[in-house]
């Protein structure tokens, strides 16, 4: 399955059906993320739920701390 996310063609496993299981692939479980879907900003509780289809855009921001 091909995937826009941040503006990148990715490919992505067959098996990654959520956004909860797309975070997981690109190692993001746990961290604090905001994930907007086809121009739709997702609540946390939508991520395990959401199915991501061929084509769909992604931007996913995560926090990063540094002092």
């Amino acid at each position: 399955m091909e995937l826009m996310i941040n503006g990148t063609n990715r490919a992505v496993a067959p098996d990654v059906q959520t956004i909860e299981q797309l975070l997981e692939s690109l190692q993001l479980t746990g961290k604090r993320v905001i994930v907007e879907w086809n121009e739709r900003i997702l609540q946390k509780e939508e991520h395990g739920t959401t199915v991501i289809g061929n084509g769909d855009t992604l931007e996913i921001v995560h926090f990063v701390g540094g002092g």
